[in-house]
């Protein structure tokens, strides 16, 4: 596996390939993201895998200091799925000055749900996102990227992105995996306590429950769906989570949905200090 630590490196090294295939991570990799990079090896010729802890989409009080960095790992994990090239830039070589030009996704995507508990968490993403595409895909006509669907509403943004800047990549998305007993793999499960790590299961059950509910809801489920997001709010906070959202949301747009509309269930709770995203679709 090539390592480039810079980014004419990464460039020259890119510029005999015709399509890569890129998996952006922040490193302190699980099997989710292996699960894309082996996606990523039948999309390209040539698999590209970054590591780059992006301070931009963290809050104040958010964990960018304590966010796990496992070098080591993670360069063994990339190397035994077949990835070719590591991206893995210093903060300077990535943002040698203040980055002040930024990519502002559109708030009524990227100010709901994630975006509403986290202010401009989107922001960060989608300009970290789009220099690491221009780093590369700069010295290639264009390729593809993979992102996992557990990262839900990222997913979306960056594909309305690529598309309203025309660039000329392929947005793949990467099935969420999970434990056998259903909870969503996160690097951030690491923080969860043995007791805590039992309890995470619950907030897919929840989703699960509350797409059930809304099925059920059917004609009424615009009127209803306060009162099941409600509900599943109210049993997760019995449990002693503190619960940021749940909520069923049209597939197309993350807006509030009508009746014979695919169907999307995202939720966002903490257990303990740790706090857990996932989702579930629906037809």
């Amino acid at each position: 596996m090539y390592i480039a630590h810079t980014i004419a490196d990464l460039r020259n090294h890119l510029a005999r390939f015709t399509r890569p295939a890129f998996v952006p991570t922040m490193g302190n990799l699980h099997d989710g993201h292996i699960a894309l990079v082996k996606q990523a090896k039948t999309l390209g010729d040539v698999t590209v895998a970054s590591i780059f802890v992006n301070r931009l989409q963290f809050l104040p009080h958010e964990d960018f200091d304590t966010y796990p960095r496992t070098w080591d790992a993670d360069c063994a994990q990339l190397e035994a799925a077949g990835c070719n090239v590591l991206f893995a830039p210093d903060e300077k070589v990535l943002y040698p000055e203040p980055q002040t030009y930024k990519v502002h996704p559109p708030a009524a995507l990227a100010d709901i749900l994630e975006g509403h508990f986290r202010p401009g968490f989107f922001i960060g993403v989608s300009t970290v996102v789009m220099k690491l595409f221009s780093c590369v895909f700069g010295s290639t006509p264009g390729g593809v990227a993979v992102f996992g669907k557990k990262d839900y509403q990222q997913l979306m943004i960056i594909r309305h992105m690529v598309r309203q800047f025309a660039l000329p990549i392929d947005i793949v998305a990467g099935e969420t995996q999970r434990a056998p007993d259903g909870l969503a793999l996160s690097s951030r499960n690491g923080y969860l306590s043995e007791s805590e790590r039992v309890e995470a299961v619950q907030l897919s059950l929840a989703l699960k429950q509350l797409v059930r509910d809304a099925h059920d809801a059917n004609a009424e489920l615009a009127a209803r769906l306060p009162e099941l997001e409600a509900r599943a709010m109210s049993k997760l906070t019995k449990r002693g989570w503190v619960p940021d959202y749940l909520k069923v949301r049209r597939q197309a747009d993350l807006q509030p949905p009508q009746a014979g509309d695919a169907l999307v269930a995202l939720g966002a709770a903490r257990i303990g200090s740790t706090r857990l995203i996932d989702n579930l679709e629906v037809a």
